[in-house]
């Protein structure tokens, strides 16, 4: 696959604008790997092979194991995922299908029972920044693999 754009020279005022939405979502107090495990649903759901890689490597990066990003795509199915996580996994496939479904109050009621209102702006935000990049990324074709995270594993509660 070559690829057609690269979207980030062509306009870097966009560019710094995606990545600043992103930015406030990492910085907004929701735990890094929840965001990953996000990022990487909503880029499964997308078909974004460039960000499935970065993301499962930063996930990674972070101490996520093989084994929960490997069932990702059948969460619903697998042992493996808290109810926070599953919260946020089932709002993020509804916002990302949004023309489906246009997010169902059953969906809202699960997540908002497990996430405080400014946590779910901020999800929220995330969903919406990483269908972006999905979007961005799929239509100019960036081709996935080279990318090294240089995200620090997370440190381990006392």
């Amino acid at each position: 696959m070559e690829p057609r754009l690269n979207p980030y020279k062509a306009s870097p005022k966009a560019y710094q604008a995606m990545l600043a939405l992103g930015q406030v979502a990492e910085s907004s107090g929701l735990e890094r790997p929840l965001l990953e495990l996000v990022k990487m649903r909503a880029s499964q759901i997308n078909g974004c092979a460039y960000c499935l890689d970065m993301h499962s490597k930063d996930a990674r990066a972070l101490g996520e194991t093989e084994q929960r990003i490997y069932l990702l795509n059948a969460w619903r199915e697998a042992p493996f995922y808290t109810e926070r996580e599953r919260a946020a996994l089932e709002w993020t496939e509804a916002v990302t299908l949004v023309s489906e479904s246009h997010v169902p109050d059953d969906v809202y009621e699960r997540v908002k029972a497990q996430f405080a209102p400014e946590e779910l702006a901020n999800l929220t935000l995330a969903v919406v920044a990483i269908n972006g990049w999905n979007r961005l990324s799929i239509a100019f074709r960036a081709v996935p693999g080279a990318y090294k995270s240089s995200l620090q594993p997370l440190k381990a509660s006392a």
